[in-house]
């Protein structure tokens, strides 16, 4: 009976040794590219207040207001696939007087800027702009073409300059490598950007001049974007100030994108990491583990075999020699 649950035990151990072994070369081998891309489902809201003054056109005055601006970006999962994702991004600038941080209607006095929505195309991986014109056969043909990064860094970002799209100016402007800093416990890499004196469409229809100054601080493990400051001044072609903003991120929103990027990390990491390790060593263990017990239970019968002829021997009746 022994020699029989050993057997058990031992196909048991190699069933499941092979299981996690197969398990762990999956996970160090394929789980990667496919955890390290933008996830299908996003539907993100990103909230950012600061001041502003802003040139009244019913008093022809410059005046100052507490402000709230509301980015909210959406995958089209109609038109990604493993490889590509769509997203359609609406930005909004308002006056703040403590209302619910959503788009106004463009009608209400409260609005300083509603944009068009963007839509735009991106690698799951890199998180680059598609080419121009990749993105004109996968978008509508009123999308605008996009360079360099966009709602987010590449997984794994490197110590490096970036690309970054700035969507006021239509081209993507460098964000230089800045240094390390750690937000919350959180460490992350930070980048600047700067624009000076450019000319743009600065508001609504009008042609003028712009500017910006631009920290964002990244999550270098997902790419993700955890606090931004910027500084923004829009003017006539005379110099005249239409806007001068100061905005970053809120503190709560800095707070969930800590939350979301370590909900992230610990997800990679489990996949990435432990699983390997777990399925690799276990797998391997329970492989030998499986073979000794399978050994031991031949071992065992063919020790009762060979003990079976001298106790045989013994309890004959002796025969009497003629």
């Amino acid at each position: 009976m022994f020699v029989v649950v050993r057997k058990v035990l031992g196909f048991v151990a190699l069933g499941l040794g092979g299981f996690l072994l197969v398990a762990g070369l999956v996970a160090l081998l394929w789980a990667p590219g496919v955890v390290k891309r933008t996830p299908l489902d996003t539907d993100s809201t990103t909230l950012l207040s600061g001041q502003a003054q802003r040139l009244n056109p019913a008093t022809g005055d410059v005046e100052g207001a507490d402000v709230l601006a509301v980015s909210r970006n959406r995958v089209d999962s109609e038109i990604s696939d493993d490889d590509v994702v769509a997203f359609v991004a609406n930005t909004c600038l308002n006056v703040d007087e403590g209302q619910e941080p959503a788009c106004l209607r463009g009608d209400d006095e409260r609005v300083i800027n509603n944009s068009e929505p963007d839509v735009f195309a991106t690698d799951r991986r890199t998180g680059e702009s598609l080419p121009a014109e990749a993105s004109a056969e996968l978008l509508p043909a009123d999308a605008v073409p996009h360079e360099g990064l966009v709602n987010k860094f590449p997984f794994d970002t490197p110590q490096a300059d970036q690309q970054l799209w700035d969507g006021l100016l239509g081209e993507a402007v460098t964000a230089t490598y800045d240094g390390e800093d750690e937000i919350e416990g959180l460490p992350v890499y930070r980048f600047t950007t700067e624009v000076d004196d450019e000319p743009a469409t600065v508001v609504g229809d009008i042609e003028g001049r712009y500017s910006s100054q631009k920290t964002v601080w990244v999550d270098p493990r997902t790419g993700s974007i955890i606090d931004q400051e910027q500084s923004e001044q829009r003017t006539t072609e005379d110099g005249d100030t239409l806007l001068d903003l100061e905005l970053s991120f809120t503190d709560e929103q800095v707070a969930d994108n800590v939350a979301s990027a370590e909900d992230s990390i610990g997800t990679i990491d489990t996949i990435t990491r432990t699983v390997p390790v777990v399925g690799l060593v276990g797998g391997a263990v329970l492989l030998v583990l499986g073979f000794l017990l399978l050994r031991g239970a031949r071992g065992g019968r063919g020790r009762r075999t060979a003990s079976a002829g001298p106790a045989a021997d013994r309890d004959a009746p002796a025969v009497e020699k003629v």
